[in-house]
């Protein structure tokens, strides 16, 4: 099997579940890996495209890295229909609760 990564596609945007979010926004990193077949001709996975499904994907309003999650899959799916599995997990760096916290991370795999 052929893996695909795109790993460290950082966006800033005003998401989360509190309204300061709203406000003052956050880094979120989305890393990214598609299993293709290995047989040759290698299919082609435009790393350009996975990182616009990304972009596009936090343009628009939302509380949830879970939702974000399962946009960016959805739609690398309907992308990638040559996909044999697909991952993608986002961080939310630096979450706003007490203490330190280096991100909060939601992953989501289907084979």
């Amino acid at each position: 099997m052929l893996t695909v990564s795109l790993h460290g596609i950082k966006i800033y945007a005003p998401h989360g579940l509190y309204q300061e979010e709203h406000i003052l926004g956050n880094a979120f990193v989305t890393d990214v890996d598609l299993w293709l077949s290995d047989v040759l001709p290698w299919p082609f996975a435009d790393y350009t495209l996975i990182r616009k499904i990304v972009a596009d994907t936090f343009q628009v309003p939302g509380q949830l890295l879970e939702t974000f999650v399962l946009n960016i899959h959805t739609t690398l799916q309907e992308q990638f229909p040559a996909a044999m599995k697909i991952r993608v997990c986002v961080k939310k760096l630096n979450p706003p609760m007490p203490g330190e916290t280096a991100y909060a991370q939601v992953c989501y795999e289907t084979p």
